[in-house]
This record gives structure tokens, C-alpha cells and sequence, in this order.
């Protein structure tokens, strides 16, 4: 159950940024509800394994690929639209393969990212990449920063015609403030994936000596 909630969330999310293309006012409102219904998946999927009791090394490994792949997806289409610059995907795609690549590494040595297995030992590695609350809060970074780019940039969707007078000297007015804060969560979402990823390059290093 916990890997067919990871695989809809991905489908979703494809779904939302496919929305977000299509110049519609009213499918680009669908992709928030859409992408706040994306992240909350991705924090049940994991709640599911522990109820079920089907966590499993695969589990843990299908679960960050589908964090993966909802994460770059979002990024590499905001970048698209222009809503962020080219860097951010770089940083977050770049980040997340250097990783997973040393964390397959320590999955071969019979460790996983997260849970009782975790590759984390140094706890304050383990408090920055693999603890819940590490986790909860970089998810909400995420939840509100791909929220507030869709908002920010609604009016910006080459559908003007479709807003009346009162509502495009609404968006006039707002969208400076909701653009700022935005690119706020961006830098602050970006530094708080790298800072996550740093923890795993220097826990890695034990398993890599091994061989």
C-alpha cells in the first residue's frame, strides 16, 4: 500500500505540472490543491509503512525515489516556466545524486537511509538528514515553496483576458510581495536540501573505507 501511495503522488505530480502548462486559470488553481495533496501523500506513505508494517530496505529506496522524482520534476518545471533560475534544479539534481550514490553504497553494506537501519550513526547527522522532525520541516519548506510559485505566478500564465479588471489590479498589487517571498522560500528550501545532503557525504565515508 505505502509503494502504490509513493507511485500516485509521482503520477499527481505530473498531473499538477502538466496543469501548469496548459494556460488555464482555473487547471493552474487544480495544480495547488493537487501539489499540497502530493506532499501530504508523502508524509502518509511513510505512516502507512509503519502502520502496515511494510517497511522493508526496498521500501525505504522507492520512497526517496519518489521524493526524487516529485522534487525535480517541480523544479525543472518552474525553472521552464522561469519562475526560478536555471541553478536551483542544478543544485537540487546535483545534490540528490551525489546522495543516493554514496547511500547505495552503504545499502549494500545493509543499510538504509532512514529507520532503524538508518546509515546515519553520528547523531547529529542523524538529527539533520534522518530524523522525522528534519524531515517534517524540510517537507513544509517544499509544500509552501511550490505553493507560493504557482500563487506568485498565476497571472503570469498568458491568461490575462481570463481575469476581470478588479481581480489583474488585485494580482498588480500583490504579486510583488508574493513574488519576494517566494524567491525567500526558494533560497531558503535550496540551502536546507544541501545542508540535508551534507550529513550523508560525511557518514558515507565509513562505508567507503570498508571496502
Amino acid at each position: 500500500m505505502a509503494n502504490l501511495l509513493t507511485i500516485l503522488r509521482m503520477i499527481l505530480a505530473v498531473i499538477a505540472i502538466e496543469f501548469l502548462f496548459t494556460g488555464n486559470p482555473a487547471l493552474s488553481i487544480g495544480a495547488i490543491f493537487l501539489t499540497l495533496l502530493v506532499i501530504i501523500l508523502d508524509g502518509l506513505d511513510g505512516y502507512v509503512a509503519r502502520k502496515l508494517n511494510e517497511q522493508s530496505k526496498f521500501g525505504s529506496v522507492f520512497d526517496i525515489l519518489g521524493d526524487r522524482v516529485v522534487e525535480n520534476l517541480y523544479w525543472i518545471a518552474f525553472a521552464v516556466i522561469g519562475t526560478v533560475g536555471v541553478w536551483v534544479p542544478m543544485v537540487v539534481v546535483t545534490r540528490g545524486i551525489i546522495t543516493d550514490g554514496l547511500r547505495s553504497i552503504a545499502l549494500a553494506k545493509g543499510y538504509t537511509a532512514f529507520g532503524d537501519s538508518s546509515m546515519m550513526k553520528n547523531k547529529f547527522c542523524h538529527f539533520l538528514t534522518a530524523s522525522r522532525f528534519s524531515r517534517a520541516i524540510y517537507g513544509v519548506a517544499k509544500t509552501l515553496v511550490f505553493l507560493m510559485l504557482i500563487i506568485a505566478y498565476i497571472p503570469n500564465f498568458e491568461y490575462y483576458d481570463a481575469l476581470t479588471v478588479d481581480q489583474f489590479v488585485y494580482y498588480s498589487n500583490i504579486q510583488p510581495y508574493l513574488i519576494t517571498t517566494a524567491n525567500v522560500l526558494v533560497y531558503i528550501t535550496v540551502a536546507m536540501c544541501v545542508i540535508r545532503g551534507l550529513p550523508v557525504i560525511f557518514e558515507s565515508k565509513r562505508y567507503i573505507n570498508e571496502d
